[in-house]
């Protein structure tokens, strides 16, 4: 269960962040333009926003804390957001990116420990 919760919260947040990141780099910054293409991916946004929910709602039934189960959600984003940052923009993590994720898995182990 554990391991469908985070592949649902994974396959949401690499869906909303590939469309945001493909906006940033290949849609006019006209409103229409931009407008059009938000209504066409209106379903995708609708079935990331679902997989992030149910994510986030099966690792609650897990673990028993929603707190943690949005903290691990958010850690998945960042990690997410680097990974597309460089697949799409070609932007390579600087030391501070790790550093970053690196205080955010101590924070992870310190709030598990509890």
């Amino acid at each position: 269960m554990i391991f469908l919760a985070l592949l649902l919260m994974l396959g949401g947040l690499v869906i909303i962040n590939a469309i945001y990141a493909y906006h940033t780099k290949h849609i006019d910054s006209h409103i229409l333009s931009t407008l059009w293409y938000y209504i066409k991916l209106f379903p995708f946004f609708l079935s990331a926003s679902m997989m992030i929910g149910y994510g986030v709602k099966f690792l609650t039934k897990v673990v028993g804390n929603l707190t943690f189960s949005l903290i691990v959600s958010k850690g998945l984003e960042i990690l997410v957001s680097v990974a597309i940052g460089f697949i799409f923009l070609k932007e390579v993590p600087s030391w501070r990116s790790a550093l970053g994720i690196t205080i955010i898995l101590v924070g992870f182990w310190i709030l598990k420990g509890k």
